[in-house]
C-alpha cells in the first residue's frame, strides 16, 4: 500500500457554487500515493485511522489549497504557434500597427511571412485593407484578428490564398471591391477552411511538435492541470500523439473534433462520422487522460467583426446576420453526435445563435449528455437561465469581458444587449453548470487574471481603467473557482 500523507489545518476548497455555504471549504486532505484519497474534516474517522496507521501528518497553517486549474476552452496548437507570432494586442491605432510590423520585419528579415496576432479590429475603426499595410515590406502578411474569426492580409499575401476557391466556397467572408478584387479582409470559413490550413501545411513535424511543446510548458507553469482543445483536426492531433509517444505529455488533454457546416449532407456526415471514429479510437473509457470527448460545432462569428448572429441589425444595416448552421441541420448534427455518446460543443455569441443552440440541445431531450455553449456573450437573460434545466453548460471565457478590448464592442449592439452582456450570473442563476476557459490564444491563458475578470469585470490588462462590463453579472471568487476547477473536470 502507498503511504499516506495527512494535510491538516487547511482550507481546501470544495464545490460549492455558494460562498457562504459551510462546505465551500474543507480543513484536511489524505493524499495516497498520486491519489486524493480524502477531503474533509480532521475529525473524520478516515483520518483517525490513517493516524493511527503512522500516517505523515503536515500543518498547513491556514493555507488555501486549490484544484489544479482547467482551461475549458483553448486551441492548443495554435496557442503555441501564437508565440512565435508578432503581438499587436496593445496596438491602438493604425499607426502602431504599422510601426510595430516594420520593426518586426527589420529584426527578422529570413522569416519567409510575416505572421502577426492580436489585431483589436477597434483600432482600425473596423478597417482592413492591403493597401494599409502593402508598404511595410515585401513579403506576405499576415494578421489574425484577435478573436481569431478574422484575418487582414496584404497583397503579397492575398496572391498566394486559393482566392478562386474561396470565392467559390464562401464568398460572403471575403471582401472585394466594386471589381470583385479581394480587399484584405477575411473571415469565418474563410479563415478556417482556408488560411489556417494554408499556413499550417507548410509547417513541419518538428516545428508543430515544438509549438505545442511550448504551448504545454506554459500552461504547466501556470498551475493548469489540464485542458480542452476545443477544435480538434487531424494535424493537430497526428503531431499531438507523436509528441505523447516520443516525450510524454504532462497535462490530462481532452478533444472536441471539429466539425464545419457543410451544406453537401453526405459531406457532412462523413466529417461527423470522423469524429465519432476518432471518439472511439480515443475514447475516455481507453485512454482517460489523452482523449477526444466530443464535437465543436460553430454557430455564428463575433461582435468585433460583426458576424455574431444577433436578432437585430447591426447598425444601418437592415439585414440580421443569420446563424452558420440552418437550424435543422444543426439539430440533426447534435442528435447525431447524442446518440454516438459524445459531447457537442456549440460556439454562440450572438442572442439569435445562442436561441439556436439552445434549442438544437433540447431537442435531443437528453440532460445528461454533458452538451456545452461556448461563450454566449449576448445570451438573453431568459436564454441564460433556461441552460440548467437542459443539463447545458455554459463554457465561458471571463477574459473576452475585459473592457480593454471591448472599447468599440458596446458601439456596435444595442443598449439592452450592452446591459445584460456576459451573463454568468444568470447561468448560475438558472442552476447550470458554468466552466471557465481563456480561448487561448484568442487571449492571455494566465488563470487568475481570468479570475479577475470574473469577479469585478474590470480590466486586468488595463487594471487602471474605471470602465465596467455588467458588474451585476460577476462571479463571486468561489463560483469562480469552482468554474475553473471542478466544474471543467466535469467534462474531461
Amino acid at each position: 500500500m502507498d503511504p499516506q500523507l495527512i494535510f491538516t489545518n487547511g482550507r481546501f476548497l470544495g464545490h460549492s457554487v455558494q460562498p457562504d455555504q459551510d462546505d465551500s471549504y474543507q480543513e484536511c486532505m489524505i493524499v495516497q500515493g498520486s491519489k486524493i484519497a480524502y477531503v474533509g474534516s480532521e475529525n473524520h474517522k478516515t483520518v483517525q485511522t490513517a493516524k493511527a496507521q503512522g500516517a505523515q501528518v503536515i500543518d498547513l497553517n491556514k493555507r488555501i489549497v486549490l484544484p489544479g486549474f482547467i482551461d475549458s476552452h483553448v486551441h492548443l496548437l495554435f496557442f503555441g504557434l501564437s508565440q512565435q507570432k508578432l503581438d499587436l494586442g496593445g496596438c491602438k491605432s493604425l499607426d502602431e500597427i504599422r510601426q510595430r510590423i516594420s520593426d518586426f520585419a527589420a529584426r527578422n528579415p529570413d522569416v519567409p511571412q510575416i505572421l502577426c496576432r492580436g489585431w483589436l479590429q477597434s483600432a482600425t475603426d473596423g478597417l482592413a485593407l492591403a493597401s494599409m499595410i502593402d508598404d511595410l515590406d515585401p513579403r506576405p502578411i499576415y494578421i489574425d484578428a484577435n478573436d481569431l474569426h478574422s484575418a487582414w492580409c496584404n497583397t503579397a499575401a492575398l496572391k498566394e490564398l486559393p482566392i478562386d476557391e474561396i470565392k467559390a466556397k464562401c464568398p460572403e467572408h471575403l471582401t472585394c471591391d466594386e471589381h470583385g478584387n479581394p480587399t484584405g479582409l477575411l473571415a469565418e470559413a474563410a479563415v478556417t477552411a482556408f488560411i489556417w490550413p494554408f499556413l499550417i501545411q507548410s509547417l513541419s513535424m518538428e516545428a508543430k511538435l515544438e509549438a505545442l511543446e511550448t504551448a504545454i510548458q506554459l500552461y504547466s507553469a501556470e498551475g493548469y492541470t489540464g485542458i480542452i482543445d476545443m477544435a480538434m483536426d487531424t494535424t493537430a492531433w497526428e503531431a499531438l500523439v507523436h509528441l505523447r509517444e516520443t516525450k510524454g505529455i504532462n497535462l490530462h488533454i481532452a478533444a472536441h473534433w471539429f466539425v464545419p457546416y457543410e451544406a453537401d449532407q453526405e459531406q457532412l456526415d462523413k466529417q461527423i462520422q470522423e469524429a465519432v471514429e476518432m471518439h472511439e479510437k480515443w475514447h475516455p473509457s481507453k485512454s482517460p487522460e489523452f482523449c477526444i470527448v466530443g464535437v465543436k460545432l460553430i454557430s455564428d462569428g463575433v461582435v468585433d467583426g460583426c458576424t455574431a448572429a444577433l436578432s437585430y441589425p447591426y447598425g444601418d444595416s437592415v439585414d440580421l446576420v443569420q446563424p452558420l448552421w440552418p437550424g435543422e441541420a444543426m439539430n440533426r448534427a447534435v442528435d447525431q453526435v447524442t446518440k454516438a455518446g459524445m459531447q457537442c460543443a456549440i460556439h454562440a455569441i450572438g442572442d439569435l445563435a445562442v436561441t439556436q443552440a439552445i434549442e438544437a440541445i433540447a431537442s435531443t431531450n437528453n440532460p445528461t449528455a454533458r452538451h456545452r455553449i461556448e461563450h454566449l456573450e449576448l445570451a438573453s437573460p431568459e436564454d441564460a437561465k433556461r441552460l440548467g434545466k437542459l443539463g447545458i453548460t455554459a463554457s465561458v471565457q471571463p477574459v473576452h469581458s475585459d473592457p480593454a478590448v471591448l472599447e468599440g464592442y458596446s458601439k456596435l449592439i444595442k443598449p439592452h444587449s450592452w446591459e445584460h452582456a456576459f451573463p454568468y450570473k444568470e447561468c448560475l442563476d438558472g442552476h447550470a453548470n458554468v466552466a471557465l476557459g481563456t480561448d487561448a490564444p484568442t487571449a492571455r491563458h494566465l488563470p487568475f487574471p481570468n479570475l479577475y475578470n470574473a469577479t469585478t469585470r474590470r480590466s486586468a490588462l488595463e487594471p487602471t481603467m474605471e470602465a465596467v462590463t455588467n458588474e451585476k453579472s460577476a462571479l463571486t471568487l468561489a463560483q469562480a473557482m469552482t468554474a475553473a476547477t471542478y466544474f471543467v473536470g466535469y467534462f474531461s
